[in-house]
């Protein structure tokens, strides 16, 4: 039998698949990246089951996450966006996006991939620990994005999207995923 962190609403099949293949599953990739990072930003004051449970409808409204694309989005694509129901329609969340995608991309140029960002922090280590919320890392990676310009990144969502992307894993001791990445 299959044991799952306490968190994962085992009623919902979208999440308990994203807790068994994704969370704290190491994906570096600069889509995936870029993807998780806006995701985890609209999870602010919000439920990551939220956010989850509408996933495939940011792809579609936001162009399968395609970088240039939401870099280049203007006031009318706002609207369209404000307008969509299937999304979290919050206008400052959207705006900060857009902001977001473009600092993104800043970084992505500046150090060849976002990753690469990300090591000059992690020094390209996974952290495995349990019950936190925030930690140093997740810290000093929100104080330079804020200072960089992006906007609902704070220390607690940074730490969620570093869980998601596998750089923290903190699947609980009692999970049957805890030691499959520890090992």
């Amino acid at each position: 039998m299959i044991k799952r962190c306490k968190w994962c609403n085992l009623n919902n099949p979208l999440y308990v698949k994203y807790h068994d293949e994704e969370w704290g599953v190491p994906n570096y990739d600069d889509k995936y990246l870029f993807e998780m990072l806006i995701l985890e930003s609209f999870q602010a004051g919000l439920s990551w089951e939220c956010v989850l449970n509408k996933r495939e409808n940011f792809r579609k409204a936001y162009d399968n996450f395609d970088l240039d694309k939401v870099c280049s989005y203007d006031d009318k694509k706002v609207k369209v966006l404000l307008d969509n129901k299937d999304i979290i329609r919050n206008k400052l969340k959207i705006k900060a996006s857009i902001n977001n995608a473009n600092i993104f991309r800043d970084i992505k140029n500046e150090y060849d991939s976002f990753y690469n960002y990300l090591k000059v922090f992690t020094e390209d280590k996974i952290i495995y620990e349990t019950d936190k919320t925030t930690n140093d890392l997740s810290n000093a990676i929100s104080v330079d994005l804020k200072k960089r310009g992006m906007k609902f990144v704070g220390s607690t969502i940074i730490y969620s999207y570093l869980q998601a992307i596998g750089i923290i894993n903190s699947h609980d001791e009692d999970c049957s995923f805890y030691k499959k990445y520890t090992n």
